[in-house]
C-alpha cells in the first residue's frame, strides 16, 4: 500500500508540571527535507528529532514544531548578585559621605528592588526526563501522520487502479482498430489511384508494395506491448511496501512516452482520439504519483 506525502500529526506528554507538544506537517519533497522549529533550551536534542523521523519516513518535508513549558514549582530560581550589591552599598556609602544632610533610608526590600540585583532564571532541566518526554510526543505525532499518510494514500492507488483500468481499455481498442487501418488505406489508395487512372487497374504489385510500407511504417505493435508492461509494472509496483514514488514517476514517464510514439506512427483519426484519452488519464495519474513517498 503506497503512502501519500501529505499528512498532520499531533503529540502531547504531560508529567510532573511539564508539557511538551510536537507537531508534525507533511507535504510533497522530492527527498526527505525536515525543518525543525523548537525552544533554545531544547536544542540539544535536535539530532535525535531527525534521526527518529527518517527512520519511518522517506520522502516529503516535514515541518516539526515544538512547544515546552514547565510549570514545576523548581522550575524557577531566584538569584542574587551580591557583589553588585555591595557595589551600590558603597556608591551610597560615597554620596552619604559628600551630602551628609541627606536621610539614610536603605532597607533590605528597597536594596533588592536595585536593577539587577534579584534575577529571575529558569533551573537547570533535567534533560532526560524531558529527552523522554520528547520521544514519547515524537513517536505519537509520527503515528498520527503515518496513519494519515497511509488513508490518503489507499485513496490514491483506488483512483490511479481505475484509471489504468480505462487505460487498458482504450489500449485494448487501439488493438483492434489498428488491423483495420492498413485494410482502410488499401482501399482508399485503390480508390485514388484508379480516379487518376481514369478507371483503370492499378499495378497490384506496386499496389501491395506501397500498402506493405505503410503498413511497416505505422506498425504500432511493439509500442503497444511497451505499454501493456509498463501498465503491469505500475500496477504491480503500486502494492509494494516502502517508498515508491520515484519509481512510479519513471513508469509514469515511460507510459506517456509510448503513448507519444502510438500517436505519431499511427495515421488513424479513432486511435488518434483514443491516444488523447489514453494522455490524459496519464497526466492524472502522473499528478497522483506526486503526492506517492
Amino acid at each position: 500500500m503506497p503512502y501519500s506525502m501529505t499528512g498532520f500529526g499531533r503529540g502531547i506528554v504531560s508529567r510532573d508540571g511539564r508539557e511538551l507538544q510536537v507537531e508534525l506537517k507533511s507535504v510533497n519533497h522530492r527527498y526527505l527535507d525536515v525543518s525543525v522549529r523548537m525552544p533554545r533550551s531544547l536544542n540539544a536534542f535536535e539530532d535525535m528529532v531527525r534521526k527518529a523521523l527518517s527512520a519511518r519516513i522517506a520522502r516529503g518535508h516535514i515541518d516539526v514544531y515544538i512547544t515546552y513549558r514547565n510549570n514545576a514549582p523548581a522550575a524557577r530560581a531566584v538569584q542574587a548578585d551580591l557583589e553588585l550589591l555591595a557595589a551600590y552599598m558603597d556608591a551610597f556609602s560615597g554620596i552619604r559621605e559628600r551630602f551628609p544632610g541627606l536621610i539614610d533610608d536603605v532597607t533590605l526590600l528597597g536594596a533588592a528592588r536595585l536593577p539587577d540585583v534579584l534575577t529571575v532564571a529558569d533551573a537547570p532541566e533535567d534533560e532526560e526526563t524531558v529527552g523522554g518526554m520528547l520521544r514519547e510526543a515524537l513517536e505519537e505525532a509520527a503515528n498520527s501522520v503515518l496513519k494519515m499518510r497511509a488513508a490518503e494514500g489507499a485513496c490514491l492507488l483506488a483512483d490511479i487502479e481505475k484509471r489504468l483500468g480505462l487505460i487498458s481499455g482504450l489500449l485494448a481498442e487501439i488493438e483492434r482498430r489498428s488491423p483495420a487501418m492498413v485494410l482502410e488505406y488499401r482501399e482508399k489508395l485503390n480508390e485514388r489511384i484508379s480516379l487518376l487512372m481514369q478507371g483503370k487497374m492499378p499495378d497490384e504489385a506496386r499496389l501491395l508494395t506501397e500498402v506493405a510500407v505503410f503498413a511497416d511504417r505505422s506498425s504500432i505493435t511493439e509500442e503497444i506491448v511497451r505499454l501493456k508492461s509498463h501498465l503491469s509494472q505500475f500496477a504491480g509496483l503500486a502494492n509494494e511496501e516502502g517508498a515508491i514514488g520515484r519509481r512510479l514517476d519513471f513508469i509514469v514517464q515511460e507510459m506517456n512516452r509510448e503513448a507519444n510514439t502510438i500517436g505519431s506512427k499511427a495515421n488513424d483519426l479513432a486511435i488518434t482520439n483514443a491516444v488523447l484519452q489514453i494522455k490524459g488519464e496519464i497526466e492524472k495519474i502522473r499528478e497522483q504519483v506526486q503526492n506517492i513517498e
